[in-house]
């Protein structure tokens, strides 16, 4: 039988701790950038923190909204559909950088490719809580999470934003592995995909100038491997404690995106080995609570609700900076809960609100 309980401190406080440092940092790594472009210093700064406000507001909200109430089938129904709309509304925006990510209502710009993938983790949690007792039966657990899940994938993809559209399948499978599918699935869905990744990979030739440039960043630094080449000169002269504060060189114009995809560089370069570690450190508590609420969930559903959250964070935290190391090639994914950003910041919140009220409900035998 469940007992009510206070939701989980230590999760909260690092979640604010990581806001505070979002705002500071964004301002560090933006605002030559944001003088240069908009004459305000504090541009970004402002932004950034009124979608700050904003999403600890929404993550307070969602901590008080008990979480089966979402075991709602026509809201969620409608909620993907409106997302689906929103994606495939995206492909005729206007571009920016290249790419069509970007929606804008009432003068409010947003990603709907970040609510699209807490909207699919709630599904395939839903879905598989009704039938993973027949997990193995493809045809009849699967097929739904499948569809929908490559729906919001492909049309994510063809933004493009093929770091998104990999996340979030990431996180579907590491859901429905959880849930009990069998290995010999996963592996044979792996080995469909490898050749599927190849042709997505030729098919547009910057992909294939990053994946050369991820391999040998030095041997076009003024070309295509610039972003890492500036990425590793900005983490690497940071040392053990940093140049300090509002001190980086590498954000006056070197290192593109300095205050959203590449803003754990600019955190090496100021806080040094210090400031680094710490930040890991924090996405190491929000994973340790995470799969911690996951394993004490009184239900199947917030388990698995709890772990397709958590995944989503940490997995997105994992590429971002595995990027900023040269550990993979160069892909345009925000750092959750520090890049700038405020689809991508909003979205973490809530979902670390659901994560605390699922704290709260913790099966008795735990």
């Amino acid at each position: 039988m469940a007992r009510k309980l206070k939701s989980d401190r230590v999760l909260f406080v690092a979640a604010i701790v990581m806001v505070c440092v979002s705002v500071v940092m964004v301002y560090s790594a933006s605002a030559p950038i944001a003088l240069d472009d908009f004459k305000d210093p504090y541009y970004f700064l402002i932004r950034q923190g009124m979608w700050a406000v904003l999403g600890v507001a929404v993550m307070a909200l969602a901590m008080r909204i008990d979480y089966r109430s979402y075991r709602n089938d026509p809201l969620i129904w409608a909620v993907l559909g409106i997302l689906g709309l929103m994606l495939a509304a995206t492909l005729f925006s206007a571009p920016i950088n290249g790419a069509r990510r970007w929606l804008s209502i009432a003068g409010l710009r947003f990603q709907p490719s970040e609510f699209a993938k807490l909207a699919c983790v709630l599904f395939t949690a839903l879905m598989l809580e009704r039938r993973m007792h027949r997990i193995n039966e493809i045809s009849y657990s699967l097929t739904p999470i499948a569809i929908v899940t490559a729906i919001l994938a492909g049309l994510i993809f063809v933004e493009p934003d093929a770091g998104t559209a990999m996340s979030l399948v990431m996180v579907v499978g590491v859901m429905v592995f959880a849930a009990g599918l069998s290995y010999r699935y996963i592996v044979g869905a792996s080995l469909v995909a490898i050749p599927a990744l190849a042709v997505a990979v030729v098919w547009e030739s910057y992909r294939i100038k990053r994946i050369f440039a991820f391999l040998d960043p030095w041997a076009d630094r003024q070309g295509d491997g610039f972003q890492a080449v500036q990425s590793f000169i900005a983490v690497g002269t940071g040392g053990v404690t940093g140049r300090g504060l509002n001190e980086s060189v590498q954000k006056l114009f070197y290192l593109p995106f300095a205050h959203t995809d590449f803003i754990f560089a600019v955190i090496g370069e100021e806080l040094g080995l210090i400031g680094t570690t710490a930040t890991l450190a924090c996405f190491c508590v929000i994973a340790w609570r995470g799969l911690r609420i996951s394993a004490r969930a009184e239900d199947r559903f917030g388990s698995l609700f709890a772990l397709g959250i958590t995944t989503m964070i940490v997995a997105q935290a994992l590429i971002n900076i595995s990027v900023v190391l040269g550990l993979l090639p160069t892909k345009g994914i925000p750092l959750p809960l520090l890049s700038n950003g405020g689809s991508s910041l909003l979205v973490s919140l809530l979902g670390i609100g659901i994560l605390l009220n699922i704290s709260q409900h913790e099966s008795a035998d735990a």
